[in-house]
């Protein structure tokens, strides 16, 4: 632990060394004595914990020494010690951003110590936050929780790095369960606001007629209920980022008025006429083509423009190849260890039909999928049975899954026949075929 290095700025010689002796007590503190504000500023690289700060000094007023000191680093506490009681001056002392102001008496050196056990405390917590905010920007290392290696994954990692290393707007383009939001994180972790909030809010979340209060806060009594002033995200999300998902479903006249609270970086509360002044990067998200909503009226052209920025589209689980078996073994490890149960593997059969699935849902199904499978299964194994889909789409999308031109056509007449229920010649008008190329296929079980 590094040592808590202490600056006692005192002219009377006598009086300084009593205060360095009696903080000196505690071997955690490095105790310094200095006779003039300027030897105190000219020591300042030394990097002091707390500054003890008498008023009257020689060369420099107390306004004069904290103004310097938080000129070099506004955080370092400065506690005023001084040999008149004067209000006035203690109030703008203390608003000029000294910690603390008292009169010397009897009663200093325990009062000062006193201070100097707060400041520790506040220190000690501001610490352990900051630990586990560097954990939380382990967890969200992107290439370790983002998993796989395709060439697309691989491209998305070249675009999150460039986003971290600038504070850009980003627009995440895909399908929904695609990790949108992983990659958002990912991003802010991984950034110089790591350290402070990641807001994240979902369009479709919210009904319209409340929308403008959850982004923006609203004062007490802007309208019925709001009996306390309430910030907004955005205000939440300063220095840090706001993440706003399914952003297409929002509708014009919020669009407005997000569109100017991102170009001022301030905003006006609901009921308020006060503005605030805000610092948070923006990430957008949606699963929409945000240009044909543009051409279609439904998006402002000139927001699309202002959140476009670095756009990063997220492909689909079906493009990503083997991809999916990577994240399949991952969550059939990370169900089994949160569930104490034994390591399952996932066999060559249950593979295989993996990677001929279209997965519509994304990766959000591909979880669930899995899931179920460690819960199906009575092995050490998920085999083929045990890998079960329940789409949410009526019909198949046979482009989605490759296959040959003689495996298309086959899957194209099953389709038909079980939705004309097995009714030949219906399925053959409808196709524009031979009945009897259809019979050929059922004898030979082909379908």
């Amino acid at each position: 632990m590094n040592p808590f290095k202490i600056f006692i700025v005192e002219d009377d010689p006598l009086y300084g060394e009593m205060l360095k002796y009696h903080l000196s007590l505690n071997p955690d503190n490095e105790v310094y004595k200095f006779e003039t504000g300027t030897e105190c500023i000219k020591n300042l690289y030394q990097g002091p914990s707390l500054i003890s700060l008498d008023y009257s000094l020689p060369d420099m007023s107390g306004f004069e020494v904290i103004k310097k000191v938080k000129e070099f680093n506004q955080d370092i506490p400065i506690v005023i010690v001084s040999g008149q009681e004067d209000v006035a001056t203690a109030v703008k002392l203390l608003k000029e951003g000294a910690y603390d102001y008292f009169v010397k008496d009897e009663d200093t050196k325990e009062r000062l110590w006193n201070t100097l056990k707060n400041i520790k405390e506040r220190l000690e917590l501001k610490e352990e936050i900051n630990v586990l905010k560097e954990e939380i920007g382990k967890k969200y290392e992107f290439k370790k929780i983002i998993k796989g290696n395709s060439p697309a994954i691989k491209q998305i990692f070249k675009l999150i790095e460039k986003a971290t290393q600038t504070n850009i707007t980003v627009s995440l383009y895909g399908e929904t369960g695609t990790g949108k939001e992983l990659v958002a994180k990912a991003i802010h972790y991984n950034s110089v606001r790591t350290k402070f909030s990641f807001v994240p809010i979902n369009v479709t979340a919210i009904p319209s007629e409340l929308i403008e209060s959850e982004f923006f806060g609203h004062e007490k009594g802007a309208f019925t209920g709001a009996n306390v002033r309430k910030i907004g995200k955005f205000e939440l999300a300063n220095r840090g980022t706001i993440f706003l998902d399914e952003i297409g479903e929002m509708d014009l006249s919020m669009q407005a008025k997000l569109l100017r609270v991102i170009q001022e970086k301030e905003l006006y509360r609901v009921g308020g006429n006060k503005s605030v002044k805000f610092d948070a990067r923006v990430i957008v998200a949606t699963n929409k083509n945000l240009a044909k909503e543009v051409q279609k009226g439904n998006f402002r052209e000139d927001l699309y423009y202002r959140l476009l920025g670095l756009p990063i589209e997220i492909p689909p689980l079906r493009y990503r190849g083997n991809d999916i078996l990577i994240l399949a073994k991952f969550f059939v490890d990370d169900f089994c260890k949160e569930n104490k149960m034994n390591k399952l593997s996932i066999s060559t059969k249950a593979q295989e039909k993996l990677l001929k699935y279209p997965f519509p849902g994304n990766v959000r199904e591909l979880k669930a999928v899995m899931e179920l499978g460690c819960v199906l299964t009575n092995s050490e194994h998920i085999d083929e049975d045990h890998v079960t889909f329940n789409s949410t789409n009526e019909k198949s999308d046979f482009l989605l899954e490759e296959d040959t031109l003689e495996g298309y056509v086959k899957k194209i007449v099953k389709f038909y026949l079980q939705k004309y229920n097995n009714n030949v010649m219906v399925v053959a008008k409808k196709l524009d075929i031979g009945k009897s190329t259809i019979y050929r296929m059922l004898k030979n079980n082909e379908i």
